[in-house]
């Protein structure tokens, strides 16, 4: 066999290891009283806390502790895997089948010529590369990250798609031949990038030019040893979970490399500890980030499997912590919320993911740590953000959502929140960024015009809601319960006004009534003298088609199918009002909301209010 074909990736064998309800003219809201307060209280640096005790690196030898503890003090990997052995060769030792699928579209985009990144088409012809090109966020992820080869492998087979991966990745390397400054070496984007050229090895490395590989093998290995040294320098713990992924499947497929393989899998248990919360979801409160985290793991399973190991016991279980969660927000239709800045993800692609990740569980509905609390009844799911926000070390696209709801009904979606912060650069503006993060955005009560917590630049958040306090509890017998009911309330808006807001959602068993009611309740001198305007609001989701009926208190809601909701408020007359959602692909969509506004009375204010399912002729 020629030294050019021996270059190329060799193979490996897998690693055996509801009813409806009738119209009604002029709804009664009989809303129970709130129950004495008696609920868990979560403040912010409890959400924070550190995951489950005990999550550390897999249990070694104790000559492999020292194997792992030279390496990391600077010993080359050569020297401690063969201390008296002849220098191999550089190659990569097998080729990785990851699960996971990519983007069809997006990779046949990519082979005509063009990046599509949030709905946007950046030409490949003319980008720009280096550390002096200005990228938008979403593209300079996906062009830094080189998460493009997953959705270029996706579109074609590798023949027809490896000519596009090398032309782009040989003016990606002509662009930046050695380890500089700038967005391509931000530790999370070169950890995607070694992790998506050691994945996507076959599309890179099976052309006819032989000093090319070379070249490309000799950056995966100059991009390993300088992650070696960088990886716990990441801008957050996502980002250094990337990184230390990387690094454990460099260990695994380079020669030579059980010293790094051994480095890493400390390094990635403590970045997933400090990562994952005890009930499975990330800090950062964000199902994008969620999504992440658990395709890292899968990728990385693959790279163990490739080389004929079995993934360590500690990244399995990881694993199955993180997909419950994650099915806890998924609506009815099986996609995600539009939670901590996140779009509207399809239900597709959460289906792909947990699918790949071999994790078979139910949704999560009561994660107090990770903050949501999920209600189902027939074919409806509520979602309610009700925990304090993310601290700013850990947010991205923090948002100010507490206590904000979503309401779906089988493939409809009611009751949204904008969502899609983290889409800005593309066909979002990012001028909207901010805009999206804000309280005004979500569906919930906004005091004053203000956040509940201070919204900031870069995805960071300031001061706001401290604690929130949660109660879960179900009406009518534990075998047949009428209605589950969560109530909870944020001090958000006490420092400014001196009110707690607190919210009480309460889904029928059959799905086909969510009454609601909000509170505000003073304390201390502010909430007594104070008289300030505040605004309920409901934004309505696509297709949904809202008129205000005769009274203004009274609103109904024609869904695509034929089928209808009504809303009713028995507080001040609604009115209408222009929004926007982000769909799963981070597509702008004009919306419409509901809002109900008034002036908080000295003695606080009590707002009661419900959507109901309709019965008509197409039913």
């Amino acid at each position: 066999m020629s030294r050019a074909e021996d270059d190329r990736p060799s193979p490996a064998g897998a690693q055996p290891d509801g009813g409806d309800a009738d119209d009604r003219a002029a709804p009664q809201l009989p809303l129970r009283e709130f129950a004495p307060p008696s609920p868990a209280v979560l403040a912010a640096h409890d959400v924070a806390g550190v995951a489950e005790a005990g999550f550390a690196a897999p249990a070694v030898r104790a000559t492999d502790r020292l194997v792992r503890l030279a390496y990391r003090l600077g010993v080359p990997g050569p020297a401690l895997a063969r201390p008296f052995g002849r220098p191999v060769r550089l190659r990569l030792l097998a080729t990785v089948e990851s699960p996971l699928p990519g983007d069809r579209v997006a990779g046949m985009a990519l082979r005509a010529g063009h990046f599509l990144v949030c709905g946007i088409k950046s030409p490949v012809a003319t980008m720009h590369y280096g550390p002096a090109a200005r990228l938008t966020p979403p593209l300079e992820r996906v062009v830094h990250g080189f998460t493009w080869l997953r959705d270029l492998a996706a579109s074609a087979p590798a023949p027809q798609c490896a000519p596009t991966a090398e032309r782009v990745l040989a003016d990606w390397l002509a662009a930046n031949p050695q380890p500089a400054s700038g967005a391509a070496w931000q530790v999370g984007h070169v950890g995607h990038r070694l992790l998506g050229w050691l994945i996507h090895a076959p599309l890179i490395l099976s052309g006819p030019d032989a000093a090319a590989r070379t070249r490309i093998l000799a950056a995966i290995a100059q991009t390993a040893r300088w992650l070696d040294r960088a990886a716990g320098r990441a801008e957050d713990r996502l980002n250094e979970v990337a990184a230390w992924c990387a690094l454990v499947a460099a260990g695994l497929l380079l020669p030579d490399g059980k010293p790094r393989r051994l480095h890493g899998e400390a390094g990635l248990a403590r970045a997933l500890d400090g990562l994952v919360g005890a009930d499975g979801g990330v800090l950062s409160r964000s199902p994008l980030a969620q999504m992440e985290a658990i395709a890292l793991l899968i990728d990385l399973a693959a790279c163990y499997r490739a080389t004929r190991r079995g993934p360590p016991q500690e990244q399995r279980a990881m694993l199955a912590r993180l997909v419950p969660p994650l099915l806890g927000v998924t609506h009815s239709d099986g996609g995600l919320g539009s939670w901590q800045g996140a779009p509207a993800v399809s239900g597709a692609r959460v289906a792909a993911l947990v699918a790949a990740s071999g994790i078979r569980p139910r949704p999560l509905a009561d994660a107090r740590g990770w903050g949501y609390q999920r209600l189902s009844g027939g074919a409806s799911v509520v979602q309610i953000d009700a925990a304090p926000p993310p601290l700013a070390r850990h947010a991205r696209t923090g948002c100010a959502a507490t206590l904000a709801f979503e309401l779906s009904h089988g493939a409809h979606r009611l009751v949204v929140g904008c969502g899609g912060a983290a889409c800005a650069g593309g066909l979002v503006p990012q001028r909207l960024e901010q805009g999206l993060r804000a309280s005004a955005a979500h569906s919930t009560l906004v005091l004053g015009e203000a956040n509940s917590t201070a919204v900031l630049v870069g995805g960071r958040l300031g001061a706001g809601v401290t604690e929130v306090e949660v109660e879960r509890r179900q009406d009518g017998p534990p075998d047949a319960p009428v209605a589950s009911i969560v109530e909870a309330s944020h001090d958000g808006y006490l420092a400014r006004y001196g009110f707690l807001h607190r919210r009480r959602l309460a889904l029928r068993a059959d799905g086909g009534l969510l009454e609601g009611e909000d509170q505000l309740i003073p304390a201390g001198r502010k909430g007594q003298r104070a008289r300030v305007p505040f605004a309920l609001r409901f934004h309505l989701g696509p297709g949904v088609d809202p008129m205000i009926e005769a009274g203004g208190g009274s609103a109904r809601l024609d869904l695509p199918d034929g089928s209808c909701w009504g809303f009713a408020s028995q507080d001040g007359a609604i009115e209408l009002d222009e929004s926007l959602w982000i769909d799963g692909d981070g597509v702008p969509q004009a919306t419409r909301q509901l809002v109900v506004e008034g002036v908080v009375a000295r003695g606080g204010e009590r707002l009661a209010w419900r959507f109901e399912k309709r019965k008509t002729g197409v039913e």
